[in-house]
């Protein structure tokens, strides 16, 4: 009994990183899904919800979306490090900002994994999920990331799907896969 409380008490944050409409969101949903079904305590730390709550004000600068992406770690790290599966669907485009999540959560002993959901820009495009693409190749917005706006992929991530050539369930197998090699499964 005790060694299945400690297997669910384990935390860790997965970081999901990939360009807008490239299948985030809809993955984390599905582990999510899949680990509350195991007894997990999981968390999804949604992109959009943590703009309009945690990080309103904040526009798209490469400073204020730096300090989105900071503020989306803290809370993600704390989360995790009080042993929950904390899922962050989140572009955090620079490099820079999310090696400065990694180095939070190592500094703190919590278990951080990097997926890079790496859907080309061009299925992103047409899958269009906010209409963010239409809107920048009609003029109405700019600084769309990966499209007139950086996206830094990883270069090593702890996972790469290539998320379009799978379905969400083949591609969320893949990630739990990975969780429970590293023994957060």
């Amino acid at each position: 009994m005790a060694e299945y409380w400690e297997i669910q008490m384990t935390g860790a944050t997965i970081w999901l990183t990939g360009l807008p409409s490239a299948g985030k969101t809809t993955l984390a949903r599905e582990l999510a899904g899949r680990l509350r079904g195991e007894g997990h305590r999981v968390e999804v730390l949604d992109g959009d919800e943590i703009r309009e709550f945690l990080s309103a004000g904040l526009g798209f600068s490469r400073e204020d979306r730096h300090t989105n992406v900071q503020r989306i770690g803290f809370v993600a790290e704390l989360l995790a490090r009080n042993g929950v599966k904390v899922l962050v669907p989140v572009i955090a485009p620079y490099a820079d900002s999310r090696e400065a999540v990694r180095k939070r959560h190592q500094s703190q002993g919590t278990a951080y994994l990097e997926v890079h959901v790496a859907t080309p820009v061009e299925v992103c495009s047409e899958r269009d999920v906010k209409g963010l693409y239409a809107k920048q190749a009609a003029g109405e917005i700019s600084g769309l990331t990966g499209v007139d706006d950086p996206y830094e992929a990883p270069e090593s991530p702890d996972l790469r799907l290539e998320a379009h050539t799978q379905t969400v369930q083949e591609s969320a197998a893949a990630l739990h896969a990975l969780l429970a090699e590293r023994g957060l499964a």
